[in-house]
């Protein structure tokens, strides 16, 4: 199966080559919108990690930190050089915080997914090989994108809207997958606000939202993180089978939340095994 995403923003061929710093640049040039209708005077950024020797895929890196946050060192910028070790391309997305705005962090996600598209070319990705990963909060915002998602619009002026927004494939490690009362109640209360309605919740409840369109998945949980419960990751790894989508679970025997500071033995378990699943599945 191929893999990936492009958006409508476009950028210099000279930007980031392999011997370069990484590129950050913003997503929305100042006029950001909040699924309302209404924009605001805002920014989500992307920051472009190419590898020396591109294979092709590309993946936009969602860190976690309970929707009211940012880890985007462990979660961001680790994780986009250790991509880059495998060939792939990171992008680290700083997504806006939603603050009660429950679209904000997803349409930020589905913009970075179109912009990789749209830039496949000059970046030396594959447009047909474009995920997306996440962690905790940034999890629930990959699951998210990988359940909900259009086509694009083919006769836009716009090259970055005309690309899909739908992952071809997401890695989620320890994520926060629903809204009901497994979820993380500081990131539920962050994105959905502090008296949701029923229909809210059901939305974003993504175990509730995988269709047979959904994004093959990889997940990964610790049986002892008492922050995000790893029933958020069983009942995504079962919706994902009972509608015959591609996923794989690894449910680690330890590490807690964070897996014990993203270093040790279980750390590199998922990073093993995400990697050989991503490589079975191309």
């Amino acid at each position: 199966m191929r893999l990936f995403i492009i958006l409508g923003l476009m950028i210099s061929s000279s930007v980031c080559l392999a011997d370069e710093k990484p590129t950050r640049f913003s997503l929305w040039k100042g006029q950001a919108p909040n699924g309302d209708g209404t924009f605001e005077d805002g920014e989500a950024w992307l920051t472009l990690h190419r590898p020396e020797t591109p294979s092709g895929p590309a993946i936009v890196i969602c860190p976690g930190g309970g929707y009211g946050g940012l880890v985007t060192g462990a979660e961001g910028h680790e994780i986009a050089k250790w991509l880059n070790r495998h060939g792939i391309t990171g992008l680290v997305l700083e997504y806006r915080l939603p603050k009660g705005r429950p679209f904000v962090p997803l349409l930020d996600a589905q913009q970075a997914i179109r912009a990789a598209r749209a830039n496949a070319v000059d970046w030396k990705i594959d447009a047909d090989k474009v995920g997306i990963i996440g962690f905790s909060a940034g999890g629930h915002l990959a699951s998210t994108a990988a359940t909900h998602f259009d086509k694009g619009d083919k006769n836009s002026e716009e090259p970055i809207k005309r690309q899909s927004c739908r992952p071809d494939f997401a890695i989620l490690v320890y994520p926060v997958i629903t809204m009901a009362p497994t979820t993380h109640g500081g990131s539920r209360r962050k994105l959905l606000g502090e008296n949701p309605s029923a229909e809210l919740i059901n939305l974003f409840s993504n175990e509730k939202q995988v269709t047979a369109q959904s994004s093959p998945t990889f997940l990964t949980h610790a049986l002892d993180d008492k922050v995000v419960v790893p029933a958020n990751s069983r009942a995504f790894h079962d919706a994902l089978k009972r509608h015959n989508v591609s996923t794989e679970y690894l449910e680690l025997p330890s590490g807690g939340h964070g897996l014990n500071g993203y270093q040790g033995p279980m750390w590199d378990a998922w990073q093993k095994q995400s990697m050989e699943w991503l490589n079975n599945l191309q």
